[in-house]
């Protein structure tokens, strides 16, 4: 049964005047890889002193724990440039792990329990005590296991260029840094609600080892089906990172945070880390044998809020990112609902990232007024039955509150970026982005093309278990490194930035700090001003008013 799509308002043609400014917006790639041995286990040695120090690395740190790395490309205006950097980077740390491999999925493989997880070290310092007792603290919350879980997170912003130009367009006269900002909001509500279209198109993760589902804290373990002796999946999911076994959580579910404006989600966020929640005020902030976690609110610090997309501004030291947001706006938007692709040797290829750039470019000029509970209630719930069924042939999502099968809105949301993927394409010849879209439309028409359908073809194919697939994927990137060559500039690059950031951890550590207590009452301390100033900008019905 086909059902018609809901009436709503397109945006118009795309004005000539704003079509150079366009092309060459930045782009930027933070992917995580869990260090493994050979035998699938997660590494139990420390971060490669070769690596720099992760604390104070700019390109080369650790995420939850010791053995997740994080790398992480400058925003480039030319994806090519930013693949290649993502790759040096990979081959890089290849020649400093040994005999280890990074894992090809985003889903641990190996022994899972806590005591097996080794949290992540940044030095003695200040920030790097928080650092590691804020992961403490997720380690009681939320176990360990959920923790390991790699990720890739593609960032974009368009040329500099584009924003006076657009909002003389828009008809704006006021501030650009206000006008900016919510047009990046506007962006951020369109890509949530388009976003199952990522999980779709790009999940990666419809099984995992039976060790993550009996070490994962979360009743929908036992909801799994049985793949085999060692693996667990559901047949038609696409992204069980993105599912209830994932990163979503309960207690999260327990607060609202709104999106319709900067100032609605500083406010929201505030508060979420200002109320205590009773478990883990039972758990306890310090005990006699030091720091749990940084306290027991729902919410330690903001970045624990996990969403599929959110607002950035690069923050100073000891800063937090409800302060730079409040004093210099949005300067770009992390997506962050992208699986690691076990089929690249870097995680991510070249379609997916021109893609997602039209679909980010796409998402900014369309209209969007804001979010009601409904239409918030239907953007979760298409997540989740994209992440759990996507590939079901009849997949009913809801928009609008009307039914609309998936493959007809997908394909109708990949009619729409055309234009947009022409003018990315400019006079290139290969036309790159209209090519990364014509793919992902085959893979609409066809299931059987999505990387979570390769991905258990695969391990049918080869009788081969989750943590066998993901084995023979690491292997074959660790070839791959192996034979690629490294360019001598670029290691020599890489070589001094790590010294660089030892000397930088170790000038740290050397200076006078206050107490650690006041250093944590310092860095708390500076959103409430900014969060007030917000509040007294919000109709008196929503701000509510009174902030801690």
């Amino acid at each position: 049964m086909a059902y018609p799509p809901p009436p709503e308002r397109r945006g118009a043609p795309i004005h000539d005047a704003l079509v150079p400014t366009l092309v060459h917006g930045l782009k930027g790639i933070e992917k995580e890889s869990l260090r493994i041995a050979r035998d699938g286990s997660l590494s139990q040695r420390p971060h490669p002193q070769g690596l720099g120090a992760a604390l104070t690395h700019p390109h080369i740190t650790t995420d939850y724990s010791e053995a997740l790395l994080e790398l992480i490309t400058p925003a480039l205006p030319y994806t090519q440039d930013m693949l290649e950097f993502l790759a040096d980077l990979h081959q890089y740390v290849c020649t400093h792990i040994g005999d280890e491999w990074l894992l090809a999925s985003s889903m641990p493989t190996g022994d899972l329990r806590d005591a097996a997880i080794p949290i992540a070290h940044y030095g003695s310092s200040n920030a790097g005590r928080m650092k590691r007792i804020y992961r403490r603290g997720l380690s009681y919350r939320y176990g360990r296991c959920m923790q390991v879980i790699a990720g890739i997170h593609f960032n974009y912003s368009p040329a500099e260029s584009f924003w006076p130009q657009y909002q003389d367009l828009m008809g704006h006269t006021g501030n650009l840094q206000a006008f900016t900002t919510d047009t990046y909001m506007k962006m951020i509500r369109n890509l949530q609600r388009y976003g199952w279209l990522i999980l779709y198109l790009f999940g990666t993760s419809p099984t995992v080892s039976r060790n993550f589902a009996d070490n994962r804290r979360s009743p929908y373990s036992s909801t799994l089906e049985k793949f085999d002796e060692t693996s667990r999946y559901r047949p038609h999911a696409t992204s069980l990172r993105m599912s209830e076994i994932g990163y979503l959580n309960p207690v999260q579910s327990m607060f609202s945070v709104s999106f319709n404006s900067i100032d609605e989600y500083m406010r929201d966020l505030h508060k979420a880390t200002s109320i205590p929640y009773r478990e883990y005020e039972k758990i306890g902030a310090r005990t006699k044998d030091g720091y749990r976690q940084l306290n027991t609110h729902f919410l330690q610090i903001e970045n624990e809020y996990y969403t599929s997309v959110r607002p950035k501004q690069p923050t100073k030291p000891n800063e937090r990112p409800l302060h730079a947001l409040a004093e210099r706006g949005i300067q770009y938007v992390e997506i962050r609902s992208l699986d690691v692709d076990p089929f690249e040797p870097t995680g991510i290829g070249p379609d997916t990232a021109h893609f997602l750039e039209a679909l980010s470019l796409f998402c900014l000029l369309q209209p969007n007024s804001g979010h009601d509970d409904g239409q918030r209630d239907e953007i979760a719930t298409n997540a989740l039955s994209v992440a759990n069924r996507g590939r079901e042939p009849a997949l009913v999502l809801r928009n609008g509150g009307r039914n609309i099968l998936l493959r007809q809105w997908a394909q109708e949301l990949c009619e729409e970026m055309r234009e947009i993927c022409e003018i990315l394409d400019g006079s290139d010849s290969a036309q790159p982005y209209t090519r990364a879209l014509l793919g992902q439309m085959e893979a609409i028409r066809h299931p059987e093309l999505t990387p979570s359908a390769r991905v258990l073809a695969t391990m049918r194919a080869c009788g081969m278990s989750f943590t066998d697939f993901a084995l023979m994927q690491s292997e074959a990137h660790a070839r791959y490194f192996s034979n690629r060559t490294l360019n001598a500039s670029v290691r020599k690059c890489l070589d001094l930035e790590a010294r660089t950031s030892l000397l930088r951890q170790t000038r740290m550590e050397a200076e006078t700090e206050p107490p650690f207590e006041t250093y944590l009452d310092n860095y708390f301390s500076q959103a409430r001003e900014d969060v007030r100033d917000s509040l007294r900008k919000l109709p008196v019905s929503v701000a509510e008013t009174t902030v801690p």
